[in-house]
């Protein structure tokens, strides 16, 4: 299952703007703000290594399975283009 990156992105970005909210009224500190935007970054970036992670490994599947299927599609366009070219 690949982790939803777009969402974790949006759900980091809304997290930020709630932070900045409570600065502005006074409630968090900027010591505060430091520590939280600092984890919250951490967080998106695990949610990102496990995106591409599970990205990797899909591909990574894909290519043992299909290998020559995908060669020779690479092929087949790389002879199509070199014909184009020709032209």
């Amino acid at each position: 299952m690949i982790p939803n990156l777009l969402q974790a992105t949006q759900k980091y970005w809304r997290k930020l703007d709630e932070l900045e909210a409570a600065y502005r009224r006074g409630e968090v500190s900027l010591q505060e703000v430091d520590d939280r935007v600092e984890y919250l970054m951490g967080e998106l970036g695990r949610e990102r290594r496990a995106a591409f992670n599970a990205l990797f490994q899909n591909w990574s599947n894909l290519w043992s399975d299909r290998r020559e299927t995908i060669l020779g599609i690479a092929f087949l366009l790389l002879l199509t283009y070199a014909w184009i070219l020709a032209q």
